[in-house]
């Protein structure tokens, strides 16, 4: 579903990118990605604590990001790339 992305985003996807992080429906934050190697996260009001205080790595394949962040809080998040 997201290979195709995710092997550009993180082989040094050389624009800018934004994905959303979702769970059970709802939005509670995003992933930037800025022309060369820089990554942050960003929270939306609301977003459980357990994501918010994240301070791992953000390199690596972006299911794993998903994958991560669904064990940290006990539940599948989803990260979907946006249009920018």
């Amino acid at each position: 579903m997201l290979s195709f992305a995710t092997r550009l985003l993180f082989a040094g996807f050389p624009e800018p990118a934004l994905w959303t992080i979702s769970v059970r429906g709802r939005v509670v934050g995003s992933l930037i990605c800025e022309a060369g190697e820089q990554r942050r996260l960003a929270w939306f009001e609301g977003a459980d604590r357990s994501l918010v205080n994240y301070a791992g790595p953000l390199d690596g394949d972006v299911d794993d990001l998903a994958r991560l962040l669904g064990r940290r809080l006990g539940a599948p998040v989803e990260l979907d790339q946006l249009p920018v």
